[in-house]
C-alpha cells in the first residue's frame, strides 16, 4: 500500500535552487535537515525535495495543480525568469496544462481543471485530510 509520495529534483547550485523553489512555492520548506537539501509538503502526504546534485536529464514533468494556470504562468515568467511557454488543452481532457523548465533543466508543469466543480472536489479532498 502506498501511503505517501516524494519527488526529488536536483539543482547544481543549491542556494539559487532553494531560492527559486521557495519563490515558486511561495513559502519556506517544512524540512531542511542539512546543507544541500530541503523538502516541501505540497499537499498532505505529497513531498517535493530539492537536493544539491546533478539534475537528471529528461525527468518529469512534475505537474502542480493550480486554480488559475494563466496567472501562475505569468507569475513564473515574470518573477522567476522562466521562458514563455504554451498552454495546451484537448476536447476530451477536462484540464489544461503547460510545461516549463527550472534553471537546471528539471521539467515542471501546471494543470488546471476546466470543470470547476471537479476542481472544488479536489480542493475539498485536500483540505479535509
Amino acid at each position: 500500500m502506498v501511503i505517501e509520495v516524494t519527488v526529488q529534483v536536483r539543482v547544481s547550485d543549491f542556494e539559487k535552487g532553494f531560492d527559486w523553489y521557495r519563490s515558486l512555492l511561495r513559502r519556506e520548506p517544512e524540512y531542511a535537515p542539512h546543507d544541500g537539501f530541503a523538502e516541501w509538503e505540497l499537499i498532505p502526504g505529497s513531498w517535493l525535495q530539492v537536493a544539491e546534485g546533478a539534475p537528471t536529464e529528461g525527468n518529469g514533468p512534475l505537474r502542480l495543480g493550480v486554480t488559475d494556470l494563466e496567472a501562475e504562468r505569468n507569475r513564473v515568467i515574470h518573477e522567476l525568469g522562466v521562458e514563455p511557454f504554451a498552454v495546451y488543452s484537448r476536447p476530451e481532457v477536462n484540464a489544461k496544462w503547460a510545461t516549463f523548465s527550472d534553471p537546471w533543466g528539471n521539467r515542471i508543469g501546471f494543470f488546471e481543471y476546466l470543470d470547476k466543480a471537479e476542481e472544488a472536489q479536489a480542493i475539498k479532498r485536500v483540505l479535509n485530510r
